[in-house]
């Protein structure tokens, strides 16, 4: 997928996919399309011959890597398929499901949860998703602390209905335990069909403080039925509050985002808008060259974000946007579900000191990750580099820290309360008790 204006691949932040030169494939003509003989132990012990079929596979480049050459001996790889299709019990094997096992096999071993390869149905749930429509429950869901959690369920969904929330563990879907799950294996089994349930068991920690001031923690579990329904997410909605002050929530970095977020920009403006909220709160992340955009509006073509591979700087990219809000009274809210895309425009925002932050810590995913879609309908994702703010900042499983840390707990959300929104208000309105700023 090529971004209109820019010839370079797409980056997204929010799940993973890799550039596949496979290297099953790419590995050369080494035991293929040859007769292959094998000594094989029998029952009785006795060593016997036996002649392997030639396998059928097509593709394979007539050279191995010249790297991998004297390092890797793929021979072994092709004896293990030969002895899986002469061997195991049931047969015939099916070669595609194999080769996509294998290559999913080879992505996870890079011991990286964002980068995953993907066969046919789920490359086209996930392009599905990133276009802002697909069937399921409506939640985002990514792995910290090798946990499967909820980052953030998305607004007026099933998800949302259901009361998942942001930081929720999930410990089974149906009768499957997460443990070892990817998120991508997780989506699939999570998406289904409009009107069908799917049951997640999820884990909670409340915490609340005592009368003596110390922080409790308490634990539950609980099991939670969803009706699945057609996900219809807008990436970008405006409101107008009193004293002329606009609300923007940016629900992801998706493909429409720059232009949604343009018309919001125009409409705040025209109405002689005194301050701007951008709600940043549960968006997971999308695409680089959307949050470069958005924090544009800002900063105008000032540095946004810097990528650093194998520990040195690789790349920097600046803002995008016309700068129209740069002299904008601005809060920013975040929280625990605001991720990778979101926290690169957030943290812009902080080190050039443009806009507040208001809210909790955000997720902690600073990682980039490039997608491609390969033959046959699969695709990868792939991790590439991590991402700074232009301070230079970390942010890859640590977060960032709000300026002004507002909690919602689980009270707000029953009453439909928004203390993190009130005190966005109160600060643009100077109404903030100075005890409170930072």
């Amino acid at each position: 997928m090529l971004d209109e204006t820019d010839p370079r691949p797409q980056r997204n932040l929010s799940t993973p996919f890799w550039i596949v030169v496979l290297i099953i494939v790419a590995m050369g003509a080494y035991g293929l399309g040859v007769r292959a003989e094998r000594t094989n132990i029998a029952a009785n012990g006795l060593q016997t011959t036996t002649t392997a079929p030639i396998v059928k596979v097509r593709g394979i480049g007539s050279q191995p890597p010249a790297d991998l050459v004297e390092t890797i001996d793929f021979k072994q790889f092709w004896e293990l398929w030969d002895i899986l299709n002469t061997r195991f019990y049931k047969q015939p094997l099916d070669e595609e499901t194999l080769l996509y096992g294998a290559m999913a096999g080879l992505t996870r071993a890079a011991g990286d949860p964002y980068t995953v390869f993907f066969e046919p149905a789920i490359a086209k749930e996930f392009s599905q998703a990133l276009d802002g429509k697909f069937e399921g429950i409506g939640a985002e869901i990514g792995i910290k602390n090798e946990q499967l959690m909820i980052i953030a369920p998305l607004a007026n969904t099933p998800a949302a209905r259901s009361g998942l929330l942001s930081g929720d563990a999930i410990l089974m879907i149906g009768a499957t335990s997460t443990e070892g799950m990817s998120t991508d294996e997780a989506v699939s089994l999570i998406r289904g069909k409009k009107g069908t349930t799917v049951v997640l068991s999820i884990g909670r920690i409340k915490i609340t403080k005592g009368d003596d001031g110390k922080e409790k923690r308490e634990a539950s579990q609980m099991e939670v039925a969803i009706v699945r329904d057609t996900i219809v997410v807008p990436s970008v909605n405006t409101e107008l509050l009193d004293d002329n002050i606009a609300v923007i929530e940016i629900t992801h970095f998706n493909s429409d985002t720059t232009k949604e977020f343009s018309k919001a920009v125009d409409q705040a403006l025209a109405k002689d808008t005194k301050g701007v909220i951008l709600d940043l709160r549960n968006n997971p992340g999308g695409y680089l060259d959307r949050a470069t955009a958005v924090a544009g509006e800002w900063v105008g073509d000032d540095l946004v974000v810097i990528e650093r591979r194998r520990g040195e700087k690789f790349d920097e990219y600046h803002g995008t946007g016309k700068g129209r809000l740069k002299d904008m009274p601005t809060v920013v809210l975040v929280n625990e579900g605001s991720a990778s895309a979101s926290e690169i425009v957030a943290g812009a925002l902080q080190d050039y000191e443009i806009a507040t932050l208001v809210g909790k810590k955000t997720f902690g995913k600073g990682s980039v990750q490039d997608y491609s879609e390969l033959v046959n309908g699969t695709a990868v994702k792939i991790t590439v580099a991590e991402w700074l703010t232009p301070k230079e900042r970390f942010i890859n499983e640590i977060g960032i820290d709000p300026d002004i840390f507002v909690d919602m707990t689980e009270e707000d959300y029953a009453e439909e309360r928004d203390p993190q929104l009130d005190k966005a208000v109160e600060i643009l309105t100077g109404k903030a008790s100075t005890s409170t700023l930072p």
